[in-house]
């Protein structure tokens, strides 16, 4: 059973003693994190069943992180089941969970130094969610910190957030590889969510246009960017229950929209609700 440690003094203590333990035992220990937020379905798990093949020492983080939740969404509705996700965990040979309390990570309230999502954080889920991304980050930020490890393990199923993360290790100096697990989904498509639990029989199965648009932008993405974002709104548009928040091409290294002539890689990104549950995804595209 995983050690489930709350405070940020015992976890580096807990770390520094493997550390050590692995020197005089000569053996090389690697570090890796796995943040999260709990709720721990099979896409997390796939995280972390990624980290126990880059290192022995494995340390999940399960923080419902307030900063990155704004006035009005869901932080008191988010879903928190530490029992369950300690008991995941335990199969896959984790040895540590970090599940501090808001009052350990922020003592002093809201923290008063964030890091900046830059310009690319207001676009796409940013516009939809202000302030959100400085949130992420700086938690993010945080944990790298505490944890000090060689790797951390993030999903591409939020697309615009993984940008972020690689963009803040690249320009702050961080010291840690960044690894990146392929979008798990359900057997009709629609990427694993802790939020698709909020999801009806009917709302479930109209979400999967989302996964279903951007598969039918993919077939035509030879034909350019305009060809591929018109496949999609027809697949998601004709979901009745599914409301299009943003659908959009962007380039991979500055995750801004293309231009219509544009030949090259990409990414789509997309986000709508269903019913009241916001779900996001992406996929890459060969605009050739």
């Amino acid at each position: 059973m995983p050690e489930v440690i709350g405070t940020i003094a015992e976890l580096r203590d807990r770390l520094s003693l493997t550390t050590q333990n692995s020197a005089v035992a000569g053996a090389d220990t690697r570090v890796v994190l796995v943040p999260t937020m709990g709720a721990l379905h099979a896409g997390h798990l796939a995280l972390a069943r990624r980290a126990r093949e880059l290192g022995d020492t494995v340390v999940v983080s399960i923080f419902v992180n307030p900063l990155q939740f704004g006035a009005g969404e869901d932080l008191d509705r988010y879903p928190r089941t530490l029992d369950a996700d300690v008991a995941a965990l335990a199969e896959l040979g984790v040895p540590y969970v970090f599940a501090p309390s808001a009052q350990e990570m922020y003592p002093d309230g809201a923290a008063e130094t964030r890091v900046s999502a830059g310009p690319v954080g207001s676009l796409y889920e940013g516009a939809a969610r202000p302030g959100h991304f400085d949130g992420m980050l700086t938690v993010v930020a945080k944990l790298i910190n505490i944890v000090d490890p060689d790797a951390a393990v993030f999903g591409q199923k939020d697309g615009q957030q993984l940008y972020l993360i690689k963009r803040m290790v690249a320009e702050l100096n961080f010291r840690l590889a960044i690894d990146v697990v392929p979008t798990v989904r359900e057997e009709g498509g629609l990427a694993l969510s802790s939020r698709n639990r909020f999801l009806d029989p009917e709302q479930r199965e109209s979400a999967r246009a989302l996964s279903a648009g951007l598969g039918a932008a993919a077939s035509v993405a030879s034909q350019g960017a305009p060809a591929a974002l018109a496949a999609a709104h027809a697949v998601i548009e004709a979901q009745p229950l599914v409301k299009l928040d943003y659908l959009v091409v962007v380039h991979p290294q500055t995750f801004l929209p293309v231009d219509d002539d544009y030949r090259g890689p990409a990414r789509m990104l997309v986000a709508a609700l269903v019913g009241s549950t916001r779900l996001i995804d992406n996929v890459p595209l060969d605009i050739t």
